[in-house]
């Protein structure tokens, strides 16, 4: 036993001085981590200085502020924004925010609440403009080197929205140590955009606006903009300053112009007009007479003139000058468009630069223009391609081929309703769409259509009375507002070249769409038997049924291919447009039209065709851009003489449809 207790009381004699060291410390690094050593000794150190900032003495204290550590730029934020108070019971500096009769304290370090005070107690530190101009560098320099990428980028895009010529000198001090390739590009841009707008000289400044080139940047032509920005100035002499352009009365601007602009500066009367003139001598009529002469003569415009001068002689009215007379004042001025930059060097690279940009912005709005001109023919020979097979083999004018382009959209969207993968859902929406679509052609061809070979105007109507019925069966399933026909988020946004060029995803996605269908239908008319006997038929149909060929079975096939692929064009069209009833509606016209322009039954020809139309809409659409209906009428005039020249299309079929 005893000896237990002499091990037991060497143990604890062992263990009093580790605890004794380990509550010693504990202090000391939660003093530490509480930022003793950090924020909170700067502030006690500066507290004079803070509480009482001068724009003279008060960057060193920034700097300390700034290399403190945790909560400095809280601190610093809080400290322009004028929302650091100093607790005066203490001598503590707080973030405070008012409320009733207290204030609401916070930690400048952790930002975690900290009690209230009343407002007797809190005196609160507001610093001038000067002070906080300097702090907002300090700011700026401390976002640019944040840990955080995402509170650099916050810091950039500040910048680019309201740079100063303060943020030059922290942005460049920040480029060399950026660790982002990303991030330090942007502030390498943003660098040359400031260098500009506040280099401090103009070498640099032209050297930055010529390492621009022909840059296509939105933010660099908004920077030069205002270099060559002109204000119309009138001058007694010479013009003074960096001038645009000296402008010469009667020539390029008028005399009343000029004589305005004198006006204005106080360099001349103001002209008194023949109204005015007329009210004055009405004002100043005294027995009968104005001006010395009888009102009898006041219907006389030399006499009003006299009259006026009498009064303006007898001070009575405001001097009026004759022509003659403001024709010398406007003679002796001179007239100018004056730079806003002062100097000349910037605005020749600035001018130079931006007859750069605007050379390579209308090729790119070209390059645009075909682009979007290609993207709406995708969408013409997509909708077309199968009105092209059931026109060329059969010569039905199918006038509910866009219903079934409804058809293809609504299932998209009942598919959706079920399946909520967007990507899924579309994957499963197509083959389905031309499965249906299919039966349907299918059912129309035995139903109505078979009746009607030969007969094309009963074909139309029965066609078009279908058309008809199919949007009233529509409105009654799924309503009269638009549905939605979402596309996945892979199809999101826009594929950007530059500021001028861009197309969206969902267009690109059609566009190779229309291409898959094209190879597909070449694929089924030249590799296939079903593609032969289609040939076969469109050609020659007596000899095609005496060679063992069903045409009838030919024919009820290629209307529902036909109609199948209209359907998977609905897919694709509902993932931009709105899938209403009346969808169909706005694409049967553009189908007929692609598919007689480019030549009835051949599938290059729909190609052609729907080129043709797409560029020309575009094409009329950029020179009239606000009127899209005239459009559309120029396109259908221009299409009308076309067929007088070329009846059969572009590309004229030989066989039975060219007979037809």
């Amino acid at each position: 036993m005893r000896k237990f207790l002499i091990a037991l009381g060497i143990v604890l004699a062992l263990a009093v001085p580790g605890l004794a060291q380990d509550a010693g410390s504990a202090p000391q690094a939660e003093a530490t981590q509480g930022g003793t050593f950090g924020l909170r000794a700067v502030l006690q150190d500066y507290a004079k200085q803070v509480a009482k900032p001068s724009r003279r003495t008060i960057g060193p204290v920034i700097e300390a502020i700034a290399a403190s550590g945790e909560g400095a730029s809280r601190f610093l934020q809080a400290w322009a924004d004028k929302r650091v108070g100093l607790r005066e019971s203490d001598g503590s500096f707080f973030i405070v925010k008012k409320s009733g009769s207290e204030y609401q304290l916070s930690d400048p370090v952790t930002g975690e609440p900290a009690g209230t005070a009343p407002k007797s107690d809190i005196d609160e530190v507001k610093p001038n403009s000067g002070v906080r101009a300097e702090i907002g560098v300090a700011l700026v320099r401390f976002l640019l080197s944040d840990p955080d990428p995402k509170k650099r980028r916050e810091a950039l895009i500040a910048i680019d929205r309201n740079g100063e010529a303060s943020h030059l000198e922290p942005l460049r001090a920040s480029i060399p140590d950026e660790p982002d390739p990303a991030i330090k590009a942007q502030k390498q841009r943003l660098e040359r955009l400031l260098t500009i707008r506040f280099g401090k000289d103009a070498e640099e400044r032209v050297a930055a606006i010529d390492s621009f080139g022909a840059d296509l940047g939105l933010d660099f032509r908004a920077t030069l903009n205002p270099l060559v920005a002109t204000t119309r100035k009138v001058f007694e002499g010479a013009p003074e300053g960096n001038v645009a352009k000296t402008l010469k009365p009667g020539r390029d601007i008028s005399e009343d112009e000029a004589y305005a602009m004198l006006v204005s500066v106080d360099m001349a009367p103001a002209r008194i007009s023949a109204s005015e003139m007329q009210q004055a001598l009405a004002a100043h009529v005294k027995n009968g007479q104005v001006g010395g002469l009888p009102l009898a003569a006041m219907s006389d415009p030399v006499k009003r003139e006299e009259a006026y001068a009498a009064l303006a002689a007898a001070g009575e009215v405001p001097q009026r000058l004759t022509n003659a007379e403001a024709e010398a004042l406007v003679a002796d001025h001179q007239f100018a468009d004056i730079y806003a930059e002062p100097d000349p060097e910037v605005t020749a690279a600035a001018e130079a630069a931006l007859t750069r940009v605007s050379r390579t912005v209308a090729g790119m709005q070209t390059v645009d223009l075909g682009l979007d001109a290609l993207s709406l023919a995708s969408i013409y020979f997509l909708a077309a391609i199968g009105l092209a097979i059931t026109f060329g083999v059969m010569g039905v004018i199918n006038m509910a081929h866009g219903e079934f382009i409804t058809m293809g959209a609504y299932t998209g969207y009942v598919v959706q309703l079920f399946v909520p993968d967007y990507t899924l859902s579309i994957l499963i929406a197509l083959p389905l769409a031309f499965a249906i679509t299919f039966g349907a052609g299918v059912a129309m061809e035995r139903l109505v259509i078979r009746y009607l070979y030969k007969r094309p105007l009963e074909t139309l109507l029965a066609t078009f009375g279908i058309s008809i019925a199919l949007q009233q069966l529509f409105k009654n399933i799924f309503g009269t507002q638009a549905r939605p026909l979402t596309s996945p988020p892979w199809l999101e946004g826009a594929w950007t070249l530059n500021d001028v060029v861009s197309i969206s995803y969902i267009r690109i996605a059609i566009f190779v769409l229309a291409l898959v269908f094209l190879a597909l239908y070449l694929w089924v008319m030249r590799k296939t038997r079903l593609g032969l006997e289609v040939r076969a038929v469109t050609q020659n149909p007596s000899m095609a049924a005496s060679m063992g060929i069903n045409p009838d079975r030919i024919n009820m096939l290629a209307f529902g291919f036909g109609s199948g692929i209209a359907g998977i064009a609905g897919v694709a069209i509902g993932l931009f447009a709105k899938v209403t009833s009346e969808m169909g509606q706005d694409y049967i016209v553009q189908s007929f039209m692609t598919v007689v322009v480019g030549g009835v039954g051949s599938i290059f020809g729909t190609l052609a065709g729907a080129t043709l139309i797409g560029v020309l809409q575009k094409g009329i659409e950029w020179l009239n851009p606000s009127n899209t209906l005239a459009a559309q009428t120029y396109m259908i005039l221009f299409i009308i003489i076309f067929i007088q020249f070329r009846p059969r299309g572009i590309i004229a079929l030989k066989g039975r449809a060219a007979g037809d």
